[in-house]
């Protein structure tokens, strides 16, 4: 006994078409072929209005969201689908409780359920049975090939001979093994980028070194052709990449990142791509081939890079920022020993450190500590200038002064266009002061240099003249930076010369006095 009606028939047939992933879009065509073929079937049987759902072709059915079935769900509870055909129940649903959403649904208004085997009636006792069936049978199927293909993948990461992609860089030999790229252009173009963040200590600093010198990186591209090397400007995360992957430390390394599953909206969803700490790494093999980079040099650059990064907790000192301070993020409260925060609101440009911690976490009802800044400022610069004058100062000072020279020149009386550019040259200056001192300077760490009563500081051993060169758009003239705040006030009547409070021409607002 046939159990399609002519109640059935006068409705639509709904035919469900799912794959999971995109890699099975790409390489397995023939599925999808069979799946959109059961229209046909469906016309075959006496259906003459039938719509074909395609929305969920890449997404995976074990209980993420997914457009195509939700909307499947809409038309079965208002009554306009007769039968809904897929190829197996595995590609309705992977997980119980849309599979028996579907059933729930499909007995109420009595739709049937049709896949290459039959025909079932959700209303009927056996064939609900043989549904439920079903659907177990597609959701511990999706639980085994999880399970068995996680576990080798886990086994042959441990061997160091697992590889999804191959980093730029590298190439595989014939062992399967990684090797360093024959492309001499390649080496030098790594070696280069690892060597000026040696120099910068920043990742955004090489990479706008690296475009403003016009030098390309190579990337990584696959396609139909399959894996070439591509030449582009780098951008932040190529270089944060490479300087972030043990790959290029010698290092193998599996299982940098994990997925966290929540319940949102009561549909599961998957953030994946989420970083684990190195301790948590599941297989890490050192001196597993050839590096550009030694690993103590590589766990260098991961502290410089950690150090560099801001709003990450009171110790971490953060990276160079603009502003009238010197010292923000080197100094410490001596009452909590937390970092001080940094005021710019003040009179003249004042800049005013504070620790504000005891009145906002602890309920005190006074500050722990709160100055100015120009005395200490004061003091550390010129302390700074003194321990570095042996390493050839007058010769930095020299060579920075001829490559500011248009710079310089644009602060006479009448070519004093307070533009962006020209205000932006006065803050290169406050944070070429600061870089100095995160690169000479480290409190607590006693040197040869000084003398007893003085603060303690430790002599960077890298030239100072080719840091002046290097730093050379960072760096216009350290002469200046002692007059800088002087330039920025009107000599007439005091005001501060901030952009806001300028005329085009330059003159003050107050008085009109260039």
């Amino acid at each position: 006994m046939s159990k399609i009606s002519a109640d059935h028939l006068s409705r639509v047939a709904y035919v469900y078409v799912r794959q999971s992933t995109a890699d099975q879009l790409t390489n397995n065509p023939e599925s999808r072929r069979r799946q959109y073929g059961l229209a046909t079937r469906a016309q075959e049987l006496g259906w003459t209005n039938v719509i074909v759902i395609d929305d969920d072709l890449g997404r995976s059915g074990g209980g993420t969201a997914r457009p195509g079935f939700e909307r499947l769900l809409a038309a079965i509870c208002t009554g306009a689908a007769g039968a809904v055909f897929a190829i197996e129940a595995s590609r309705l649903a992977r997980n119980g409780r849309d599979w028996h959403t579907l059933m729930d649904f499909c007995a109420l208004v009595h739709c049937l359920i049709i896949d290459e085997d039959g025909s079932y009636d959700p209303n009927q006792v056996n064939d609900r049975l043989l549904l439920g069936m079903k659907g177990t049978f597609s959701e511990l199927e999706l639980s085994i090939l999880r399970q068995r293909s996680q576990e080798a993948r886990r086994l042959k990461a441990a061997r160091g001979d697992l590889y999804t992609t191959v980093a730029v860089g590298y190439v595989r030999g014939a062992d399967d093994r990684l090797e360093i790229d024959p492309d001499k252009r390649v080496r030098e173009a790594l070696h280069l980028a690892c060597s000026k963040f040696a120099e910068f200590g920043s990742v955004r600093q090489v990479a706008m070194w690296l475009t403003d010198e016009g030098i390309k990186m190579p990337v990584t591209v696959y396609g139909q052709q399959g894996r070439k090397v591509e030449w582009r400007l780098p951008c932040y995360g190529t270089v944060h990449r490479l300087l972030t992957n043990p790959i290029y430390a010698g290092a193998y390394a599996f299982g940098r990142t994990c997925s966290q599953v929540r319940v949102e909206a009561g549909r599961k969803l998957i953030k994946r791509g989420v970083r684990r700490t190195q301790e948590a790494w599941e297989v890490l093999i050192r001196d597993h081939h050839e590096g550009y980079i030694s690993w103590e040099d590589y766990e260098r650059n991961q502290q410089t890079i950690s150090g560099n990064a801001n709003m990450k907790g009171e110790m971490v000192k953060g990276s160079v920022r603009n502003g009238g301070g010197l010292l923000v993020g080197l100094l410490r409260c001596g009452h909590c020993g937390r970092k001080l925060k940094v005021l710019h609101n003040g009179l003249r440009g004042v800049a005013r450190y504070v620790c504000n911690d005891a009145s906002n976490q602890h309920g005190r009802r006074a500050n722990c500590i709160a100055f100015g800044n120009m005395r200490i400022d004061a003091a550390v610069s010129a302390e700074v200038l003194r321990v570095i004058a042996p390493l050839g100062l007058g010769a930095a000072v020299e060579e920075s002064q001829i490559a500011s020279g248009p710079a310089r020149r644009c602060f006479g009386r009448r070519n004093w266009p307070w533009n962006r550019r020209n205000t932006r040259w006065l803050e290169r200056i406050d944070n070429t002061m600061r870089w100095i001192l995160r690169i000479v300077w480290s409190p607590g760490i006693s040197s040869d240099v000084g003398t007893s009563g003085s603060p303690r500081w430790r002599v960077s051993k890298m030239n100072f003249a080719s840091f002046v060169r290097i730093n050379r758009r960072r760096l216009p003239t350290l002469s200046a930076w002692r007059s800088r705040r002087w330039a920025r006030n009107c000599r007439v009547c005091g005001t501060i010369r901030r952009p806001r409070l300028r005329r085009a021409n330059g003159s003050c607002v107050r008085c009109s006095k260039r």
